[in-house]
């Protein structure tokens, strides 16, 4: 799912005003990214609304990464669609 990385990157750069180079999986959101606790939780938010999914406390609280994020978004589109 090509398209839910570009979203992420998409959000990532509008929210931050950063360069989608700096944005790779492995970028870890506040160690390289710089995203606050506020910042973060706002993301899980806007995850939540772009691509309809939810995404419990427990499981957002555990994202560190970029490519987490993916993974996990992909995932929950995945079940929604089966469910």
């Amino acid at each position: 799912m090509e398209n839910v990385q570009q979203k992420v990157t998409e959000m990532l750069v509008q929210k931050l005003g950063i360069e989608s180079s700096q944005i790779k999986p492995s970028a870890n959101f506040v160690r390289d990214l710089g995203i606050d606790s506020l910042d973060y939780i706002e993301l899980i938010m806007e995850f939540e609304q772009t691509f309809d999914i939810r995404i419990p406390d427990t499981e957002g609280e555990q994202l560190r990464t970029v490519g987490q994020a993916v993974e996990l978004i992909e995932r929950k589109i995945t079940e929604t669609r089966v469910a």
